[in-house]
């Protein structure tokens, strides 16, 4: 896949230094992935993590961080949605950030 906005990642790994090498392992396996349908990435992370409107959400760090990405199968990108703390998803809609 390729991520758009890794950008975004890094200047939140920069702020919250605690959860850089979750975020590059991360990017790291998303790069090498090759997600064709939602299922795809069911078997890896569970069926919890996709959203309507090909939005998928990500527990980082034990679930101490979300990450909220909008995938385009057909093109193979990931767009990064939002990061932030758990408390902060609470405050935001995934389908529609």
């Amino acid at each position: 896949m390729r991520v758009i906005a890794k950008k975004t990642l890094r200047e939140f790994w920069e702020r919250h230094t605690d959860v850089k090498p979750q975020l590059q392992a991360w990017l790291e396996d998303t790069e090498r992935a090759k997600w064709q349908t939602p299922r795809d990435i069911q078997d890896i992370y569970g069926a919890d993590t996709v959203l309507p409107g090909n939005r998928a959400v990500f527990n980082i760090k034990g679930n101490n961080y979300r990450l909220v990405v909008e995938i385009h199968y057909n093109t193979g990108i990931a767009y990064i949605r939002f990061i932030g703390t758990h408390a902060e998803y609470d405050r935001i809609d995934a389908l529609t950030i």
